[in-house]
């Protein structure tokens, strides 16, 4: 979809196109472009029917009641910040920091200015692919936030943030997609028609850089930096705040918070929906032992943090391995961080014995677990062959350092 094509989807035609295919099915697309093209431009037609599966793809990220009313770009989807980890970004620019004027640098479609806007902000919203900056215009158009978004066509380099409290910064993490002219930030966040290139790893790589989006943190009160997830934690600033987020288990993304207010060189891992934030403490990594009653799994962005450490203070807890992020403790102490499973069975890796012994117990559900092990859980379950009416949970690890098997459930099972 060019930029000619999204604005006559904004007229009248276009709009009563996408009303009737709110509901429409992906499957039977072939039939309804079809019967669409007898009255309207096929043109017209195909870029209805790109944004409608658009908006159903973005239920997940945005909600039903939004998605339904947004506007999308293949990549601006793809790369945009799910609505609740945006909100929670906005309630701490302005609950805890009390921001009240941001630029938002490398805006894309416009998810994290939507949110902040929401909580009041006022923001510039800044991106230099000319699609990706209507598609944001028309987003804080269609939920009522026009008049606290100011949407700017630009190279982020080029911003005068003179008269802004704070800046988020959110570079491209992949390199151009298929027929895509680029990433976010200085090549435009979720321009061209491609679904996004390969992930880029190295923070100088990043469009703009790490070390150019760092420099501007300076220049304002308070800033955040979305980088990866993964991002090696020696490049993290010493003067940075570093939250990672998960939600709903999934880790999300890692956030470099720089300003008054803030605890510099802290780590912490922030758990959404709930909101729980684990922050660290220094913690030496806990030493190995046996295997107790209850193994540990941490949430994904309290690994990413380094805070397992935390965790297992917090269960009276050991590891498994030295090498492995599974607490295991012989007590059962409720925690957000981690989720608790009993364990039944303690053995060596062995295909043959462990198949035996889910047959012996009827079990014919099984859900594979793995750190520190080699072996795919799909090929697992087939030599498996698992029947009957229970349920186990199996873990693939290391204890010791030797391929190890554990059975268990979740502990909330227990009796």
């Amino acid at each position: 979809m060019d930029l000619d094509a999204f604005s006559r989807l904004l007229g009248d035609e276009g709009q009563s196109l996408l009303a009737g295919l709110r509901d429409f099915d992906p499957a039977h697309e072939l039939s309804v472009a079809t019967r669409l093209r007898r009255d309207h431009p096929a043109e017209l037609v195909s870029a209805a029917l790109a944004q409608a599966r658009l908006r159903q793809r973005a239920v997940a990220k945005f909600g039903t009641e939004d998605a339904a009313r947004m506007y999308f770009t293949p990549n601006g989807l793809e790369q945009s910040t799910r609505a609740s980890v945006a909100a929670h970004r906005a309630r701490r620019f302005t609950g805890e920091l009390g921001v009240r004027r941001l630029a938002d640098l490398c805006s894309g479609v416009g998810g994290d200015a939507l949110a902040l806007a929401r909580a009041g902000v006022s923001v510039l919203a800044v991106d230099r692919d000319p699609l990706t900056c209507a598609v944001a215009r028309a987003n804080a158009e269609a939920l009522g936030l026009a008049d606290r978004i100011e949407v700017r066509c630009e190279d982020v380099t080029e911003t005068d943030i003179s008269g802004y409290d704070a800046v988020f910064v959110d570079p491209a993490r992949r390199g151009s997609g298929r027929g895509g002219q680029g990433g976010r930030g200085g090549s435009g966040k979720g321009g061209g028609a491609g679904r996004g290139g390969a992930r880029i790893f190295d923070p100088e790589a990043y469009s703009p850089p790490l070390s150019w989006a760092v420099e501007v943190t300076r220049r304002v009160s308070h800033a955040a930096l979305k980088v990866a997830p993964g991002i090696p934690h020696e490049v993290v600033p010493s003067d940075a705040e570093a939250e990672w987020i998960s939600d709903g288990g999934d880790v999300k993304e890692a956030v470099l918070w720089f300003g008054a207010g803030l605890a510099d060189g802290l780590f912490r891992a922030t758990l959404l929906p709930g909101g729980d934030t684990l922050p660290g403490t220094g913690l030496p990594d806990p030493e190995p032992g046996d295997v107790g009653r209850y193994l540990y799994e941490p949430d994904g962005a309290v690994i990413r943090a380094h805070l397992v450490s935390e965790v297992a203070a917090r269960v009276e807890g050991r590891l498994l391995d030295p090498t492995i992020a599974y607490v295991t403790s012989d007590a059962l102490v409720p925690t957000p961080y981690a989720t608790a499973y009993e364990i039944t069975d303690v053995l060596p890796f062995n295909v043959k014995k462990l198949r035996a012994l889910l047959r012996e117990r009827g079990v014919g559900v099984v859900t594979v677990k793995k750190r520190g092990s080699a072996v795919e859980p799909e090929e697992l379950r087939r030599k498996l062959k698992p029947e009957g009416p229970h349920a186990c949970t199996v873990f693939l690890t290391r204890v010791a350092g030797a391929p190890m098997t554990l059975l268990g459930h979740p502990a909330a099972r227990a009796a």
